[in-house]
């Protein structure tokens, strides 16, 4: 799992100038391996279809996969014929791969992708990255298990992607519905910080994506398609199954470890330019409250099964301090990582030291409150002391959850964050891949190049992107330090 650190937080989403008609808006890529006969009738299609509907400039681009047949000579053709067609081939396979490396070298605003055999009908583009030109979303996919989609294809593919998608939301909590569809759209300033943590380079690579954009709280957009299974398709169902399950499992494990830096892709509060302008704003206050409370309650019943079984052998001080001092250390952890969303192992001594801190304070207030139950009572019920230590424990939660949020796990402000955001695109070396995107429409803009054969690796990055490490202590060499 890559743990790059990406160029800081995103800004807010602005809405696309409606009038430039320079650099394209929308990049469509398509991903081709070995189809010559179906290549040529997708990109006529399509081109027709944004001809006369889409009301943007657009692109094009066709990515060849290290096709062996006559692919690239087509792709080479259509290029030539149409303007707003691109094409550039990769000596490695993998449909991830190909979508990385063009979504990271293009100069569109709006990155989208879409299978050659056009499964899904053409009228669902334009509500596709809708949302994503206005600024009202992160990232859009098309979705065939919408009650409103209406779909085509066989019961076996039918049980087999349904299964798949109970699978994400079982196991990594995913809240999309459709995480295969090869329909999809993402804004380039999302792309340029996301896909750095992506990992996978086959056909997991959608879902990884969307898995990481939904734990960091991006924006999904989902629309409803008609889709017509293509049964010619040549995707090998078992291997891509297995490959997915392992994937799930490699993003699950780093989800759970922490790995991986998402909170840098934090918007910021609210996109209305009113909200930007409102100060000291608390974030989150509702979330936190809501976890601290699920978290606190179930502290608080291992707090009581602790001090029920420590009272077995030693006194109701000595239980409690032992209960509390156990309890409190569990409840720092669950509540960095779950309430507050601190993850990896950055200050976490530093957390649980201060937490520590917190535990004496409730250690006062459980102590003190035996100590006058004692005072009053020279022999009190085990009971009593229980539901005197429940009033005395729900008074020291409010005061812990006050010290956690202002001095354990205070929210961060932009300003301390890093002031480098735009990460920038590098030529690469003289090589018999270099491609470069030009204008389609006359007027000269920046042309990014870069080496297929590099970005087809796991070294993309340093051709394309700059980033900065995430731990100085990253040993990594492809990173150039």
């Amino acid at each position: 799992m890559r743990t790059d650190s990406s160029p800081g937080s995103l800004p807010a989403r602005e809405h696309l100038p409606a009038g430039d008609a320079g650099t394209p808006v929308l990049d469509v890529v398509i991903p081709v391996y070995n189809e010559e006969k179906d290549l040529q009738p997708c990109v006529l299609r399509l081109h027709q279809h944004l001809k006369s509907t889409f009301p943007y400039a657009f692109r094009i681009t066709i990515a060849d996969n290290a096709s062996t047949d006559t692919t690239p000579q087509v792709a080479s053709r259509l290029e030539a014929e149409l303007a707003e067609v691109r094409s550039f081939r990769l000596e490695q396979k993998g449909r991830g791969r190909a979508l990385r490396t063009v979504w990271s070298a293009s100069d569109a605003p709006i990155l989208a992708y879409m299978d050659v055999d056009l499964s899904t009908d053409l009228n669902a583009l334009l509500p596709l990255v809708a949302p994503l030109i206005s600024g009202h979303s992160d990232l859009a996919i098309g979705s065939r298990l919408s009650r409103s989609s209406r779909v085509v294809r066989g019961a076996k593919r039918e049980f087999i992607s349904r299964t798949y998608n109970l699978i994400l939301r079982g196991s990594l909590q995913a809240r999309f519905s459709d995480a295969q569809c090869g329909f999809k759209a993402i804004r380039r300033d999302v792309a340029q910080v996301l896909l750095p943590l992506v990992e996978d380079t086959g056909w997991f690579f959608d879902t990884e994506m969307l898995v990481l954009a939904e734990r960091a709280g991006l924006r999904i957009h989902e629309v409803p398609v008609d889709w017509v299974d293509d049964p010619d398709s040549t995707v090998h169902i078992v291997k891509t199954a297995t490959d997915d399950l392992k994937g799930v499992w490699r993003v699950g494990k780093a989800l759970a470890g922490g790995s991986l830096p998402l909170d840098r892709l934090a918007r910021p509060f609210g996109d209305d330019p009113r909200d930007r302008e409102i100060q000291d704003v608390p974030k989150g206050l509702a979330r936190q409250l809501v976890g601290f409370c699920v978290v606190g309650g179930l502290s608080t019943l291992f707090y009581l099964l602790l001090y029920t079984v420590f009272r077995q052998f030693s006194g109701s001080q000595i239980a409690n301090a032992l209960a509390l001092l156990v309890s409190a250390i569990a409840n720092t952890a669950a509540n960095r990582r779950l309430t507050f969303g601190v993850r990896g192992r950055g200050d976490a001594v530093k957390h649980q030291a201060q937490g520590l801190v917190v535990f004496g304070i409730g250690l006062i207030l459980t102590s003190g409150s035996l100590a006058a139950l004692n005072a009053a009572s020279s022999d009190p019920g085990h009971t009593t002391e229980l539901a005197v230590l429940v009033a005395a424990n729900l008074a020291a939660t409010v005061l812990r959850f006050l010290l956690f949020r202002a001095w354990v796990f205070p929210d961060r402000r932009d300003d301390d964050r890093p002031s480098t955001v735009v990460a920038s695109h590098t030529p690469a070396p003289n090589t018999p891949y270099d491609i470069s995107y030009d204008n389609p429409y006359g007027t000269p803009c920046d042309s990014t190049q870069f080496r297929a054969g590099e970005a087809a690796d796991r070294s993309w990055r340093d051709a394309t992107l700059q980033l900065q490490p995430l731990r100085p202590t990253d040993t990594d060499p492809r990173n150039r330090r």
